[in-house]
C-alpha cells in the first residue's frame, strides 16, 4: 500500500478511535492493531503529528500512581476525519473503474 496513503489511513483510524472516547498509547495500538499492523515506534510519531496539528489535544491523569497521557480528539480532527471520508469516496470510484477494467481485459 502507498505510504502516504496508509499514513492518512492511520491518521484517521486513531482519530475514529478517539470519537469513541478519550484514549492512552498502548490502549490505542491494540485498538488500530485489529485494523492494521502498528507499532509503538509508529504510533507515536502520529499521535504527535495530530497534536501538532490541532487534530487532538493531550493530557496526564494519574493510574495506578503513575502518570498516563490521554489523548482526546478536537473539533480539527473530527473535521479531518470528515475530509478524510469525502476523499476516500473518489477512491472508491477509481477503485470501482480499475477493478472493472481489469475484469474486462480478463474476459477479452
Amino acid at each position: 500500500m502507498d505510504a502516504q496513503m496508509k499514513k492518512g489511513m492511520l491518521e484517521s483510524c486513531v482519530l475514529s478511535m478517539l470519537l469513541k472516547g478519550d484514549s492512552y498509547g498502548y490502549l490505542l495500538i491494540q485498538q488500530v492493531s485489529a485494523l492494521m499492523p502498528i507499532s509503538e515506534s509508529t504510533l507515536y510519531p502520529v499521535l504527535r503529528r495530530l497534536e501538532a496539528a490541532g487534530s487532538l489535544t493531550v493530557y496526564s491523569r494519574e493510574h495506578n500512581g503513575r502518570l498516563r497521557k490521554y489523548y482526546a480528539i478536537t473539533e480539527n480532527g473530527k473535521q479531518q476525519i470528515h475530509a478524510f471520508l469525502k476523499e476516500w469516496e473518489t477512491v472508491n470510484r477509481v477503485y470501482a473503474f480499475i477493478k472493472d477494467a481489469a475484469k474486462e481485459e480478463t474476459h477479452e
